[in-house]
């Protein structure tokens, strides 16, 4: 009976370690959602630093050239806010934009002169658009508090690049009237 009283308590002490240690290791509320959301964003930073970059080396017009600045500075700091959350909550993250944004990066830096710049704007309007739906999608289904958080921070950010790009874009459809 001794025996027994002993081996109950021992068993219960690791039983109950073994919860413990379980419950605090167990990943914040992320769904397939905010996964998505987080490497997609993660991707979607890393092709608009590089379009950035091939618009400060190709661009036909100044103004191009300064948008392409602002979005490698502002998505920089949009991808740091990402990798940060993307830690707080386990979720890993790839080291590439996609390969559909690496081919149409490479379809546009093919061009020159000012059909360069259309392209290159008229990608970055779709692009961010399609961005302000992610983030959309990410605050009506998304769990993580985190995660939606980042996504109503981001918004501002994307928004403006695509207020600033439509006016890049309406003021070369002007100049080609």
């Amino acid at each position: 009976m001794v025996r027994r009283l002993v081996i109950l308590p021992t068993i219960a002490a690791a039983t109950f370690a073994t919860a413990a240690a379980g419950f605090a290791a167990a990943p914040p509320d992320v769904n397939d959602q905010d996964r998505g959301f987080l490497t997609a964003l993660h991707q979607g930073n890393l092709a608009e630093i590089q379009a950035g970059k091939v618009a400060e080396r190709q661009a036909h017009s100044e103004e191009v050239r300064e948008m392409g600045e602002a979005l490698i500075h502002d998505h920089r700091m949009l991808d740091e806010k990402v990798k940060q959350v993307a830690g707080d909550v386990g979720v890993g993250l790839p080291g590439a934009p996609g390969a559909a944004q690496q081919a149409e990066l490479e379809r546009i830096s093919a061009k020159s002169g000012a059909e360069f710049d259309r392209a290159w704007v008229e990608a970055e309007i779709v692009e961010h658009r399609e961005d302000l739906a992610a983030g959309a999608k990410e605050l009506s289904e998304g769990s993580s508090e985190e995660v939606k958080r980042l996504a109503r921070d981001a918004e501002p950010i994307v928004r403006e690049h695509l207020e600033e790009l439509e006016e890049i874009q309406s003021g070369e459809e002007g100049q080609s009237e």
